[in-house]
């Protein structure tokens, strides 16, 4: 059965509260309101309203006039007006003016149901976009990234500053480390948010079709070229081009791409006029190009070009710290993805993970918690059992002060603690009072423990 939320608005009480009973008995939630000003309001109210159904004749107002108040104040809503006497006029001027259809009263009845389904379908679907815009945008954010190291912070500030600017940007670091995040982050607080954000990873492509993948080409610009092709320096006009792993590119690409960021234009494969696009690029490598520019494995004009603003993102070993809230974050990621309930992990698991010297970076630990999480029972802490190998063969280092016994006491305590959070799912009050301890120490002993 169709849900959501509808509007109509219309100074006939009697038609209007009959088109809220045929609505309502199909499912939907509908509001009332007997003019514009009220209908205004209540869509200003109401953010999940999927449709207005407005008259064109109101006390205050004219229907189609008011279609861009009604779309400004609801703008992923659709809009059906309703008239007593239909031009094709006003039909063609609300359809202009972004009206999802006009209907004439006394002769709708029978497609009425149709009409507001279809309507509020198309509205879903625009909610769903402009929801995932939303959590896109907001999960490669800098307000978005776990950890608050000084090492994190540090860079973090430093890409905060260059952001706001059209500079080119070098980000240096071991695989893993979160490179492409920095970039996206940096694209995000940007003038040009908004638009497109074209990744490549250069050792992604075989050598020989890395150039045209980027420059594009001309149709019959070599044997297999049967169509005109756009290239992502095209596809990344007025937006951001992040180039991973730029040390993979072969010199003569790499002479080509230092006239891109030179003139802002290239030529394609097969084509005798340049092309012109405004793009900012960010480049990261794991890499030390300096020394590879100095043996002449890239380009020095290149390299100097590359590093107008170099930002050097830190390894995860130089961030311990960053250990624990980058774990408990993966572990409900995949928890919730597994449909499981993990309260957190025990002592001695998180003591391995930061003990742990991570060659893989951020990257390896995603993947551990991942592994981990399957591996685990529901409703449990995950322990230590639940890690590879390697972290039980460098063994769990004993905090200063604490033997033995008080750790494996401890572990015992988080661990009840995290099985009561499962079994009251998470009811707080009901876990202290279970435990017999106060609210602000049981609170005390889900941060100690890491179980949030």
């Amino acid at each position: 059965m169709p849900t959501g939320t509808l509007l109509i608005i219309d100074d006939e009480a009697r038609l209007r509260q009959l088109l809220a009973q045929v609505l309502e008995l199909e499912g939907y939630t509908v509001l009332q309101a007997p003019d514009a000003r009220r209908g205004l309001e209540l869509l200003q109210q109401h953010a999940d309203v999927l449709l207005v159904l407005s008259d064109v004749k109101l006390p205050d107002g004219n229907g189609v006039e008011l279609l861009p108040r009604y779309k400004a104040a609801a703008p992923d809503a659709e809009v059906v007006l309703l008239t007593a006497f239909g031009t094709i006029p006003d039909g063609v001027k609300a359809m202009k003016l972004g009206a999802f259809d006009y209907l004439t009263k006394g002769d709708f009845e029978q497609q009425l149901v149709v009409v507001v389904e279809r309507a509020a379908e198309k509205a879903r679907l625009r909610q769903r976009v402009t929801e995932l815009e939303r959590r896109v945008g907001q999960q490669y954010t800098f307000e978005a990234m776990i950890g608050d190291s000084a090492e994190l912070r540090r860079v973090q500030q430093l890409a905060r500053q260059v952001a706001p600017t059209d500079s080119t940007v070098l980000l240096e670091g071991p695989t893993g480390s979160g490179k492409e995040l920095f970039a996206q982050a940096i694209h995000q607080a940007s003038g040009r948010k908004g638009k497109a954000f074209v990744a490549v990873n250069c050792s992604a492509f075989p050598k020989d079709l890395l150039e045209s993948e980027l420059f594009g080409y001309k149709k019959g610009a070599f044997t297999g070229a049967l169509a005109d092709k756009k290239g992502l320096l095209e596809e990344a006009n007025n937006g951001t081009l992040f180039l991973d792993e730029i040390g993979e590119l072969e010199l003569n690409v790499q002479a080509k791409f230092l006239r891109v960021l030179e003139s802002q234009s290239f030529t394609k494969l097969g084509d005798t006029k340049p092309t012109k696009v405004n793009l900012r690029l960010v480049a990261a490598t794991n890499r030390n190009l300096k020394q590879e520019a100095a043996d002449g494995r890239f380009r020095p004009d290149l390299y100097y070009r590359l590093s107008v603003f170099t930002i050097q993102v830190p390894p995860l070993k130089n961030r311990p710290a960053d250990v624990a809230p980058l774990a408990q974050f993966f572990l409900q990621h995949f928890a919730a993805r597994l449909s499981k309930r993990l309260p957190g992990l025990a002592p001695e698991a998180l003591a391995m993970l930061q003990h742990y010297p991570w060659p893989g970076n951020v990257r390896e630990l995603k993947n551990v918690l991942e592994r981990a999480a399957i591996l685990a029972p529901n409703g449990e802490l995950l322990s230590a059992d639940y890690l590879p190998d390697e972290f039980h063969a460098l063994g769990r280092p004993v905090k200063p002060g604490a033997d033995a016994a008080d750790e494996s006491l401890r572990a015992l305590e988080a661990r009840h603690i995290g099985k009561l959070m499962g079994e009251l799912e998470g009811n707080k009050p009901d876990v202290a009072k279970k435990l017999g301890i106060g609210l602000t120490t049981l609170y005390r002993k889900l941060e100690e423990y890491g179980l949030g």
